[in-house]
């Protein structure tokens, strides 16, 4: 579906940190934060569009794509400061829209728990937050989150397996596995097998109890402000890995004004199965209409 992709790929240093971004477009701030284990690329479908009503700004996190990948800063309230000295005193934000997938999601709320005066509107996709009284794992049925965290092991394993490890990822967590196409995978893959990167990305896991212990304190005294719109994959077990209704569930703990919406036949990668019923709800959110 990719038609018209132009974008500008851009470098801030950041001192710990250099971050790869790309730009498209014109208007309005919007920033998108993408998962694992992808990149700025998961958005390669609604940039074209959404870059004409808005300046899109689609960042490689910490450690991941084409970021560098420092051996700490993974704990997402880190994370999302960078992202805050990328969009606030690299580019001259004061305020911006903000939409998070995967581990963009916990990293888009501690942005907008940290600056709810700049995040005007924010989006979450199908990921839970860390801390706020649900289940992040499932019960254990996200096997690969405590897989991830342990120490050492799963770089050994994966290490120049990282096309096998990751297309299992592609192909099990989507409804839609042709979503993800082998030259997607292997866009993905080219990021993942940087010296380090295995490393990074399981680190964002390894951050989870500090993650849950920072937004545990936070929601205890502070519900976000701002509308917030939680999207679900509607398809898990065994066809997909999509969160459904807990998105919603999960936001409505820790902000004052939720809305939920669940994407029938869609799994967990929802920029890249439904890009098209993802724009209309992304641009009926922000004017106001949904």
């Amino acid at each position: 579906m990719v038609t018209d992709l132009s974008v500008k790929h851009n470098y801030a240093d950041l001192e710990d940190v250099m971050l790869h971004y790309v730009t498209a477009g014109k208007g309005p701030p919007l920033v998108l934060l993408h998962g694992w284990p992808q990149t700025w690329w998961e958005w390669r479908h609604v940039i074209p569009k959404l870059s004409k009503d808005y300046t899109v700004i689609a960042p490689d996190l910490r450690g991941l794509g084409d970021s560098s990948k420092p051996l700490d800063g993974y704990d997402k309230m880190t994370v999302a400061n960078d992202i805050w000295k990328l969009v606030s005193e690299k580019l001259g934000y004061s305020s911006f829209l903000l939409v998070g997938h995967d581990w963009g999601g916990p990293t888009a709320y501690a942005l907008a728990a940290s600056h709810p005066e700049a995040v005007e509107k924010l989006v979450i996709l199908d990921v839970v937050i860390p801390g706020c009284g649900g289940d992040f794992s499932e019960g254990g049925r996200r096997w690969h989150h405590q897989f991830h965290m342990t120490a050492d092991l799963p770089e050994g394993l994966i290490s120049g397996r990282e096309e096998i490890y990751l297309s299992w990822f592609y192909k099990t967590f989507a409804y839609k596995p042709n979503s993800i196409t082998q030259k997607d995978i292997e866009e993905y893959v080219r990021t993942y097998s940087q010296p380090g990167a295995l490393r990074a990305g399981f680190s964002y896991y390894r951050a989870m109890g500090k993650d849950a212990e920072d937004n545990s304190k936070v929601i205890a005294n502070f519900k976000l402000p701002m509308p917030v719109l939680a999207i679900g994959g509607g398809v898990s077990y065994p066809n997909g890995r999509g969160r459904g209704k807990d998105p919603e569930a999960s936001l409505k703990r820790v902000a004052d004004n939720v809305r939920g919406e669940v994407f029938a036949e869609c799994g967990h990668f929802i920029p890249e199965e439904a890009p098209e019923l993802l724009l209309n709800r992304l641009g009926l959110f922000f004017n106001d209409n949904l």
